[in-house]
């Protein structure tokens, strides 16, 4: 789309659980494991996609047991990957520069909060915590009252001495940008806008452990 366009239209990801649209009996066997569904989710919803799954009904009428089976341990997969939420260990700030000030919005669960940046190159908002985290997931939330504003950001993960670890760059933001990576040591998270249409407004910084057998390929 065009990124400076008078209506602002969400992605759409159209996947079946099945090969095809139908349900075909010999198709009983190929219906996606809750770890493909669970990789899909992150390259959907985690993309600021929305995610619409075909779960195509039998002769009868009904979802069989082999799509209801795995609809179930995706949502187990999606709801044990995502109910600890590391950020809240921490503590929130917005820096400029060497001045920093209390940025609560940022790690406490509610989306209509939020904290404004500027891609000035010397403004970020960060979680510190007291004792370094384990994690291989961010989850970033834009809140989206005035539009979508965020062109590109930039994440780095440091140590407590302000040494960087690890750089992640990304590009839009949105309702949901689910980031994963190798299993990264962080005493601080500190999130920068390099590029934006608008003052951005970010709701919510989230850190995960997930299984690692479930981060993006």
């Amino acid at each position: 789309g065009n990124i400076f366009g008078k209506t602002w239209i969400p992605a759409e990801c159209d996947v079946s659980i099945r090969p095809g649209w139908f349900y075909h009996k010999k198709e009983d066997s190929l219906v996606k494991t809750p770890q493909q569904l669970f990789e899909i989710y992150l390259k959907s919803v985690g993309r600021g996609a929305n995610l619409i799954l075909n779960v195509p009904p039998d002769g009868r009428g009904l979802i069989t047991q082999f799509d209801s089976a795995s609809l179930i341990e995706f949502r187990k997969l999606r709801e044990s990957s995502f109910q600890n939420n590391l950020s809240k260990k921490g503590l929130a700030f917005v820096r400029n520069g060497k001045m920093k000030k209390d940025g609560k919005n940022l790690n406490d669960g509610n989306d209509r909060s939020y904290e404004s940046t500027a891609s000035n190159g010397s403004q970020s908002l960060e979680i510190a915590f007291n004792q370094p985290q384990k994690i291989n997931c961010i989850v970033l939330k834009e809140n989206l009252l005035n539009g979508q504003n965020c062109i590109a950001f930039k994440i780095r993960l440091m140590n407590k001495q302000h040494e960087v670890v690890k750089e992640i760059d990304g590009t839009t933001i949105g309702h949901k940008r689910i980031l994963t990576f190798p299993e990264t040591t962080a005493g601080i998270i500190s999130l920068s806008i390099s590029e934006e249409k608008n003052p951005v407004k970010i709701s919510e910084i989230e850190a995960y452990l997930l299984d690692d057998r479930l981060i993006e390929k």
